[in-house]
């Protein structure tokens, strides 16, 4: 079906390339047929009026001669053979004379104004005019054989140009189908599943243009895809351990080899509660993807804010023996939800606490920034490698595998940060830290 497909569009730029080739060769021919008629027959008229100037000067010797017009009056033999003495034999036909009043002697009684006139001088005195009406069609066997001949000419060469044309059109329409053949092979094998598929871009054109947009639509979906299967097994692994926690205590208390207690309720709801914040994460995320977190968004201060995140975990950090710095710029207003924006800033606070090691720094400040509010949570080592810094935001991500869930958690917080800073039309990015760990910082447009 694509060989057919392939057939069909070839023939038809084929045939497109070959009509307007047929039509202009056949004006072309045609333009050369009539521009050779016109200009031939002009060439001819100039012959013409040359010849007529050896005429007038015989019929002026003559009527001085006579002192009139008498000698060739209604004589039209009479003229011929004065043509004929004057070395004029071709201009023998369509002649008229007329007087010095323009009355006619002798010769066609309709002169148009295209005839051409030459004056009979005598004495310098105009008396009288010579002309001959002009030529509209060859007369002559020669002439006529001669135009046949350059018509023949014009419609062959339009006949070899219409030959070089087909050949070319066939050519061209096959170098033009190549790269979207190609094209549409690769596409073929990109419905399939098959990824990794791509194309060369060797032009700037318009097939250049769509075989770069066809490997970035490749790599898109190959990195979706990519994305999709680490999310299900991280999930599937996510899911797994605190499952599998719960079913080894299950199993311990229902075998006795565990007594029922509390602290093996406790140790049960822990992991029931790691699970719930689990499965609570992945619907927040899969609502930000779809749009369906609600924002109710109003002008706020980010910077209370940003004070209230951190009286909410000055406790947290003090038992993990960090410092806690604050730098808030008043005011700062932003036009967002301040829910969203607190579960944001708590996830940026919930992830500093987490890395930094005990004994550290971690230093937050907000200040306005050039038409955006800008907010940094800085932290002490451990930093984190350059490479890694693009994939922080990804579901999921730890910088290292080895990370176990009670230190390094679900890998969601992130993520979602990230999502709820895109949704009030700001960014998020990760850098180093001039205290040695790491830089989050985060960009929101500032309200008016």
């Amino acid at each position: 079906m694509a060989a057919a497909v392939n057939r069909s569009i070839t023939l038809k730029l084929f045939l497109a390339i070959l009509a307007a080739s047929v039509v202009a060769a056949a004006a072309m021919a045609l333009a050369t047929r009539y521009s050779f008629h016109t200009g031939f027959l002009g060439y001819l008229a100039q012959v013409d009026a040359q010849r007529l100037e050896a005429l007038s000067e015989s019929l002026a010797e003559r009527y001085r001669a006579t002192g009139s017009w008498d000698f060739v009056r209604s004589d039209y033999a009479k003229l011929r053979e004065i043509a004929i003495a004057a070395s004029s034999p071709q201009v023998t036909q369509r002649l008229t004379v007329l007087d010095g009043a323009r009355a006619l002697v002798v010769g066609n009684p309709e002169v148009g104004p295209e005839a051409t006139l030459r004056p009979v001088k005598v004495d310098g005195r105009i008396v009288g005019w010579v002309g001959r009406t002009p030529l509209r069609r060859l007369t002559s066997a020669a002439e006529e054989s001669f135009e046949a001949q350059q018509g023949r000419a014009a419609w062959g060469t339009a006949a070899l140009a219409l030959a070089l044309a087909a050949a070319f059109a066939l050519v061209l329409a096959r170098a033009f189908l190549v790269p979207v053949k190609r094209i549409a092979e690769a596409t073929h094998r990109l419905a399939g599943g098959n990824y990794g598929t791509r194309v060369p871009a060797h032009t700037e054109d318009e097939l250049g243009r769509l075989a770069v947009d066809f490997n970035r639509l490749a790599e898109t979906l190959e990195r979706n895809e990519t994305l999709r299967r680490r999310f299900m097994a991280d999930v599937s692994h996510e899911l797994r351990t605190p499952l599998a926690v719960l079913s080894v205590e299950l199993e311990a208390l229902e075998d006795g080899v565990r007594p029922l207690t509390r602290e093996a309720l406790a140790s049960l709801r822990s992991e029931v509660s790691a699970l719930g914040k689990l499965v609570d994460d992945l619907n927040q995320l899969a609502l930000a993807d779809v749009g369906a977190l609600a924002y109710r968004k109003a002008t706020l201060d980010l910077a209370p804010l940003v004070e209230q995140a951190l009286d909410s975990y000055r406790e947290r950090f003090a038992q993990q023996g960090l410092a806690l710095e604050a730098s808030c710029e008043r005011p700062a207003p932003v036009f967002g939800d301040r829910d969203r924006l607190t579960q944001m800033l708590r996830n940026l606070l919930e992830n500093s606490a987490r890395y930094t090691e005990r004994g550290g720094r971690v230093r937050v400040s907000v200040r306005p920034q050039g038409g955006k509010v800008a907010i940094d949570f800085d932290d002490s080592p451990p930093g984190v490698p350059a490479e890694a810094l693009p994939h922080l935001f990804e579901r999921f991500y730890r910088v290292e595998s080895s990370r176990n869930r009670a230190s390094g958690g679900a890998g969601l917080g992130l993520a979602i940060s990230r999502s709820i800073a895109l949704a009030h039309g700001g960014d998020i990015a990760a850098a180093p830290s001039p205290l040695g760990g790491l830089r989050v910082s985060v960009h929101l447009p500032a309200a008016p």
